[in-house]
């Protein structure tokens, strides 16, 4: 079982602004990460990233973060995963080509930015736990909307399940190899 950890940023880092900031959130979402390996009975260690900026395992464990000034997350597991957070909020129209193609976008049924953050969130995920980033966007498609929080993406051939969770004004994803999954959204860092 996965076990995802969103943390509330406390006021003060929200009104820090530059690096000072980006340092507290990262350090925030890798409290997270820890976190989320401790409830599922692990333990990271030092967490590092290869020259890419992709996380390297831990002693067997697989992490990803996400982190916006609102929210942090992280999360720990034994296979490839990813996470990622985004507040749902308008932005430039013009995404979203960017990011789905009009077959995509056929498939959901919901208000435009609700939807547009689904997609957003879930290739996130998807493309953190290939370790691929962004620069794989165009390769990354939503074959199946299963639920109102579960969607199928694919990439380069491989099926993605991933699992959403919408609270406060935020839509987090998880993508792992269809594991349980168990929220955990907390305002303290334990």
């Amino acid at each position: 079982m996965l076990h995802p950890v969103i943390l509330a940023v406390p006021d003060r880092v929200q009104g820090w602004t530059g690096r000072r900031q980006v340092r507290a959130l990262s350090r925030l979402a890798r409290a997270a990460a820890r976190m989320s390996a401790r409830r599922a009975g692990g333990a990271l260690g030092k967490l590092a990233k290869n020259g890419d900026g992709v996380p390297l395992p831990v002693n067997g464990w697989y992490w990803s973060v996400a982190h916006k000034p609102g929210y942090v997350a992280g999360v720990a597991g034994l296979g490839p995963v990813g996470i990622d957070i985004e507040p749902v909020q308008p932005r430039n129209r013009l995404l979203f080509n960017k990011i789905a193609a009009p077959e995509e976008w056929l498939l959901g049924y919901e208000e435009e930015w609700r939807l547009f953050f689904r997609f957003w969130t879930a290739k996130e995920a998807v493309l953190k736990a290939v370790g691929m980033g962004l620069k794989g966007l165009a390769r990354c498609r939503v074959v199946a909307i299963n639920a109102s929080d579960r969607m199928t993406l694919l990439y380069e051939g491989q099926r993605w399940p991933v699992v959403q969770y919408c609270r406060d004004g935020h839509l987090a994803a998880i993508a792992s190899q269809d594991l349980p999954v168990h929220w955990i959204w907390t305002d303290a860092v334990t």
